[in-house]
């Protein structure tokens, strides 16, 4: 089975970077496989009445594959892309999952001020992100304009079963998918008895409960290096999702300017910050998404007050020189160290 998105311009590297900390010795069950274009890994302790691991990996496949047939942007069959191809003006019936994160997007959208937008597909094919051939090349302002034109998630409402659109706009929920599944599986842990999990999609990441010994699930962030990786925290999770956004892998150059893959989709733009990575801790691992991206988005000052607003736990990596220094907020700092 192959799930594969477009990845949205503005949602950078997502949380790639996230690896778990485990021991195999200890008595944890484990399943992994192909999603979304990557893998997973699901983690848990067993119960008296939790199912066989290959049972398991069955059903969470079985999720996998109708949610690939409800939001892929790379088949034709999916509902996302029979409303992408469908003209303006037009409603479609779509199902409870992509109703419930084009409603996330919309609310990330609002509270953000446009800085997380689900229909930047155009950006991203004009600046050279995705497509083929890829000519990452810097627009002309008349190109810019025309491909905004096609931008903008004002366009899209809910009406009651329906997704409907004023303008030509296409949809990529991708900057939220991955964290959204992890979430659902998180409940389809929980209805099979499994309350001690760490379930990792496509990098995004969401642990509960505590291993055999009574420690937490761990997991660690990386330094945002183009040389190797190498762990810059370690955190312990329970009833946390976990992403990351970075823009250190995707990008160009040209003229000895540096085009990052994360956009403003208000201007049509790459950032120029000089903010390299954001991770997000919320219940929420599709909230945490979308959160990561926008202060990525936003940018090192922007993005820092908009998170201690907002009661948001962030670790915002900001490039210095030729290195780089880390800022996390007080409510990041407070669960890290194990504490609500």
């Amino acid at each position: 089975m192959l799930l594969r998105f477009t990845w949205p311009v503005i949602a950078a590297a997502l949380a790639a970077a996230m690896t778990g900390c485990f021991n195999s010795a200890q008595p944890v069950s484990e399943i992994h496989g192909h999603a979304m274009g990557s893998t997973y890994s699901i983690k848990w302790v067993d119960g008296s009445d939790t199912p066989p691991p290959a049972a398991l990996k069955a059903s969470v496949e079985e999720l996998l594959a109708e949610f690939d047939s409800e939001v892929s942007t790379w088949r034709t069959d999916s509902h996302l892309a029979r409303f992408n191809a469908a003209p303006a003006g037009s409603c479609e019936e779509m199902p409870a999952s992509v109703l419930e994160l084009v409603a996330l997007a919309t609310s990330l959208n609002e509270r953000s001020g446009g800085a997380f937008d689900v229909t930047v597909g155009p950006l991203l094919e004009l600046w050279g992100f995705h497509g083929s051939p890829r000519r990452q090349v810097v627009p002309e302002p008349d190109e810019l304009a025309a491909a905004l034109e096609r931008v903008g998630q004002r366009h899209l409402r809910i009406q009651g079963s329906t997704l409907c659109k004023d303008a030509p706009v296409m949809v990529d929920l991708s900057g939220i998918a991955a964290g959204y599944m992890v979430d659902r599986v998180a409940e389809h842990l929980l209805a099979e008895g499994i309350t001690s999990y760490m379930v990792e999609i496509t990098g995004e990441l969401k642990a509960a409960g505590r291993k055999p010994g009574g420690s937490p699930w761990r997991i660690a962030v990386e330094e945002p290096r183009n040389d190797r990786r190498m762990a810059q925290v370690i955190i312990p999770l329970d009833g946390y999702g976990v992403s990351t956004s970075g823009d250190y892998r995707n990008y160009f150059e040209r003229d000895g300017q540096r085009y990052s893959h994360t956009f403003d989709p208000v201007s049509g733009r790459p950032v120029s910050h000089q903010l390299a990575a954001v991770t997000v801790l919320h219940p929420s691992t599709a909230e945490a998404d979308g959160l990561s991206t926008i202060l990525l988005v936003k940018g090192p000052s922007d993005g820092w007050d908009y998170a201690v607003k907002n009661g948001i736990a962030a670790l915002l990596v900001i490039r210095m020189g030729d290195g780089f220094v880390s800022r996390s907020t007080p409510r990041f700092r407070s669960l890290k160290r194990g504490k609500e």
